[in-house]
């Protein structure tokens, strides 16, 4: 069986095959949401309050630091995260995922600055309910510098929106991303996380904004054209920018047990014509007042804490701040790529 046939299977009856359970502590049972009536104007009661919060979502309080450690801070700019948040297909919810991690971020202490990456398209500025003054079409243009742009959002996160409609911005040139990336390198790096909301498929500003993250979270949910969209975009990234490594985040399924499902049919295919390394990110489930939070132009996790969909996404924001940051940037072209290195690297001329 060739590529393009088993491709092909991804969208036929290949997806209806059962996959056995996993051994693990993902695959709880669980009672599938009942849709949301379209005719419901107020929702239903919240969820009764957990008598404890999610194991996940606990971070456990760092010891202050010493004035030494303090020192050697100020001294050696702090290791930002840079992440981002892609999908083959619309429609996966990728602005919605960045706009509730880096609410479950913030409350977690950290400082979390979004990049709306969709530049044709923006919309990360109206899912939180503000209105930009300038965007990042502003700072590409001379107009305004990138802190002139920078606009506070819902529990102290920092947006850089984006323009929308704008057909200029849907490529960027050699020189726009030189300038995007001088003008990011220049940044006070007062913040710990940097996410980027990409927009869908494999444009060269969404190839571009991918390869220069540390982390690529890809969004599939188990729509069969979702999956093939999101081998798409893996194997571009793989086979033009030689990224190797990718995080699937798996949205709007009823359980873990769906999920691993969805993760498991795409690495099959992965494993068998690409060589890369596809991790489990989690998922988040289909949840009646995430459509409200929406709605009201509000995080879930801001909006409705107690929601199932809040609880995946506090968990989803633990696991990430567990994973490993590899000290060696992929390149000069990475985002923040100095941050990773010592000073010592940083003073050398080779760099």
């Amino acid at each position: 069986m060739d590529q393009a046939e088993t491709l092909r299977n991804i969208g036929g009856h290949w997806l209806q095959e059962e996959i056995p359970p996993v051994p693990s502590p993902v695959d709880k049972k669980e009672t599938p949401l009942k849709e949301a009536s379209p005719q419901a104007t107020t929702p239903v009661a919240l969820p009764p309050e957990p008598v404890s919060p999610p194991e996940a979502a606990v971070v456990e309080e760092e010891p202050s630091p010493s004035v030494d450690d303090q020192e050697a801070q100020e001294a050696t700019p702090s290791k930002i995260r840079v992440l981002s948040v892609t999908s083959g297909k619309g429609g996966m919810g990728k602005t919605n995922i960045v706009a509730n991690l880096a609410i479950a971020f913030a409350k977690m202490g950290k400082r979390v600055l979004i990049l709306d990456a969709d530049l044709a398209l923006g919309n990360i500025d109206v899912l939180f309910g503000v209105l930009p003054k300038f965007t990042l079409e502003d700072v590409l243009l001379g107009h305004k510098t990138l802190p002139e742009v920078i606009m506070e959002g819902p529990c102290g996160i920092r947006i850089l929106p984006t323009s929308s409609g704008t057909e200029g911005m849907a490529e960027l040139s050699d020189d726009q991303k030189l300038t995007l990336f001088s003008q990011l390198d220049s940044l006070d790096k007062s913040f710990d996380i940097f996410l980027i909301d990409t927009a869908a498929g494999i444009s060269s500003n969404v190839l571009y904004f991918n390869a220069a993250a540390q982390e690529i979270i890809v969004v599939a949910s188990s729509e069969p054209t979702s999956l093939t969209d999101a081998y798409a975009v893996i194997k571009v990234l793989s086979k033009r920018y030689q990224e190797k490594r990718f995080r699937l985040l798996v949205n709007m399924v009823h359980n873990e047990s769906d999920a691993v499902a969805v993760f498991r049919k795409l690495t099959m295919v992965a494993d068998r014509y690409l060589n890369v390394a596809i991790d489990y990110a989690g998922y988040i489930p289909y949840d009646d007042y995430l459509k409200i939070a929406v709605s009201r132009q509000k995080a879930v996790v801001d909006l409705y804490p107690n929601a199932k969909s809040s609880q995946t996404f506090t968990r989803v924001a633990h696991q990430i701040l567990q994973w490993p940051i590899d000290p060696h940037p992929k390149g000069s072209t990475q985002f923040f790529w100095r941050t990773l290195l010592t000073p010592a690297q940083v003073s050398s001329p080779s760099l």
